[in-house]
């Protein structure tokens, strides 16, 4: 079972994944991320990436879809449980954080810099977010950017882990307290 702490740092990833604010996660809502991760320049001039963002967000909502039981709507709990099962499903998680890295790598050159991950967050929240320090603790060897095995392992971090010291828990954003 998801500890407090994962559900803390899950919980603002599902307000951002509830596009229209009714409280509950729909097909709908996931079409709408989808859309918003499409239009990353990267991914409006690559087609076949492109297709790769819409499949794995939509994939995703296949999964939370099958947890709820009911299919068309899913809550914060239906989420917890695939928070769950995601130590169980390794290959899902990394083919996520290769489409992500793919999708914000703008310049294509195999690093994510400081600005690239700013473009990460403000996608994934749908507007300009304040992250401090985030980047400089994500950055663990200081050389200014993320290749793709240190982004893998924060991104696995970041919805796998239930140690608050680990650097990825901050991947998507700086963490802030559940009302």
């Amino acid at each position: 079972m998801a500890s407090g702490f994962q559900r803390t740092k899950i919980k603002p990833m599902f307000d951002v994944f509830d596009v229209d604010g009714n409280g509950c996660l729909e097909e709908g809502d996931f079409e709408a991320l989808a859309a918003r991760w499409g239009r990353l320049p990267r991914v409006t001039a690559d087609p076949e990436l492109a297709a790769r963002v819409r499949e794995v967000i939509m994939g995703w909502w296949q999964h939370l879809s099958v947890a709820a039981h009911r299919g068309e709507q899913v809550g914060m709990d239906e989420l917890m449980t695939v928070v769950d099962r995601l130590p169980s499903m390794p290959e899902a998680v990394m083919a996520t954080a290769d489409t992500i890295f793919d999708a914000v790598d703008e310049n294509g050159d195999g690093l994510i810099s400081r600005a690239e991950h700013q473009r990460l967050i403000d996608t994934w929240h749908g507007r300009r977010m304040a992250t401090g320090d985030v980047f400089d603790r994500l950055d663990q060897d200081g050389d200014g950017y993320l290749g793709r095995a240190e982004f893998a392992l924060l991104w696995t971090q970041f919805w796998i882990s239930d140690d608050p010291s680990e650097p990825g828990n901050v991947m998507c954003g700086p963490l802030t307290p559940v009302a």
